[in-house]
């Protein structure tokens, strides 16, 4: 192999390693906004996070499907939280880049103000999986599922790592 050729390959694989860690940062701030938007009463930029017919499961009380249903949410119920004082903060999510296609894992917690106790309190605590997929107009939410961490051996599933691939077949 010649110089050139080594080279060659360096760069490619540098230019590989840079366009992995971009998607996984542009997830990252994706998830990153979902708090801000949705604590802001921000209808339109917390459903523009979805893909048109991306999905958010609330478990077990509210089943969104598209970018109607989250608005209607921010725009709905959820102006009384923000209104008595309410946080959502989300962890960094693990994520596995697939293609043009990801999935991930994290926490949420929703946080409130207690103005008779004049303290924030912690009222939801919740494993969270998700699914995105790369758009024309960047990463987009595919699916996410918001599940109380209340003991429930399903939720708590949510968190686990998944398997390790299958190790390659044996040589010929």
């Amino acid at each position: 192999m010649s110089e050139l050729d080594e080279l060659r390959a360096v760069v490619e694989g540098l230019a590989a390693r840079i366009h992995a860690l971009e998607d996984q940062i542009e997830i990252m701030q994706l998830v990153a906004q979902y708090g801000p938007a949705v604590d802001s009463g921000s209808a339109q930029a917390t459903a523009a996070l979805w893909t048109e017919d991306g999905t958010f499961d609330a478990v077990p009380t509210l089943r969104m499907r598209g970018r109607g249903d989250i608005a209607a949410m921010v725009d709905g119920g959820h102006q009384s939280l923000i209104r008595n004082g309410c946080g959502h903060v989300l962890t960094v999510p693990h994520i596995v880049v697939d293609g043009d296609e990801a999935t991930g894992r994290s926490y949420a917690l929703n946080i409130r103000w207690d103005a008779d106790a004049d303290r924030f309190w912690v009222a939801r605590v919740s494993a969270n999986t998700w699914r995105w997929v790369r758009t024309a107009r960047g990463w987009r939410i595919r699916e996410r599922i918001n599940a109380n961490l209340d003991g429930t051996p399903e939720h708590r599933e949510m968190l686990a790592p998944p398997p390790p691939p299958p190790p390659p077949p044996p040589p010929a």
